[in-house]
């Protein structure tokens, strides 16, 4: 079976480990991430929005508070689809449990597209902005975040002790899959560069009307050496790209 990225949420343990660490009030998710997420997003009222590897689907439930119409999520996970399955109202969402690769998008259905730190995990990422564009509506957007090019080039040179202060990038431009230990577990991320990415979405016909490099901002954090730390390299990159015909 090929891998999938969602299979590491399946193990309890590693589960576990990875909601307390979403937990933590200065997590690099909540703090940096989404910010600038909510901020490309803007206004959701009356849209119907597709999340590729909604995890617990705590995203779509805000979406839904905030006006969205109707939420789908795809989750290839089983025990993150029984969390979300738990929380998300039946009237107007719904998670599907599939892998995003074998999923089947259905065209012009969306008028908002979004996936929060998943599309790292997928091999074939030009076939998959594809698939999302023929699923958009006409001036539907996709927005995206990923794990930066500098981290996912940076894999297997680990800390030596306490937090990690530095990050060596090496092979950048050999892209393709990089295993990386995280939270007691393996996973394999797809590293690209930024050219990778600004140019897959400019093949499947999108125009790009944002890049984000996720600096953070201090105002979001408690304790003023985290925010320090987290301005020494950017941890994400968010793209906000838009379907637009003739």
């Amino acid at each position: 079976m090929a891998y999938k990225g969602s299979q590491f949420y399946d193990d309890e343990q590693l589960l576990n480990k990875y909601l307390e660490r979403r937990r933590w009030n200065e997590n690099a998710n909540d703090t940096i991430e989404k910010p600038i997420f909510m901020d490309l997003v803007g206004e959701v009222t009356e849209k119907n929005v597709l999340d590729l590897g909604c995890g617990t689907a705590a995203f779509g439930n805000e979406l839904l508070e905030s006006g969205a119409r109707f939420y789908t999520g795809i989750e290839g996970s089983k025990k993150m689809v029984e969390l979300a399955q738990e929380t998300l109202p039946k009237a107007n969402g719904k998670v599907i449990h599939t892998a995003i690769e074998a999923w089947d998008f259905p065209a012009s259905s969306y008028d908002m597209v979004v996936s929060r730190l998943v599309l790292h995990y997928i091999n074939d990422i030009d076939t998959l902005f594809d698939q999302v564009y023929n699923a958009l509506a006409q001036e539907g957007a996709f927005i995206f975040s990923v794990e930066h090019p500098v981290i996912t080039s940076s894999y297997g040179t680990a800390k030596t002790e306490g937090l990690k202060q530095s990050w060596i990038v090496d092979q950048y431009f050999h892209t393709g899959p990089r295993e990386q230990d995280w939270l007691g577990g393996k996973v394999i991320k797809y590293h690209r560069t930024i050219e990778d990415y600004f140019g897959g979405l400019q093949k499947a016909g999108f125009v790009i009307e944002s890049l984000k490099e996720s600096k953070p901002r201090e105002e979001n954090f408690h304790n003023p050496e985290t925010y320090h730390r987290r301005m020494k390299i950017p941890l994400f990159l968010l793209i906000k790209a838009r379907k637009v015909w003739g």
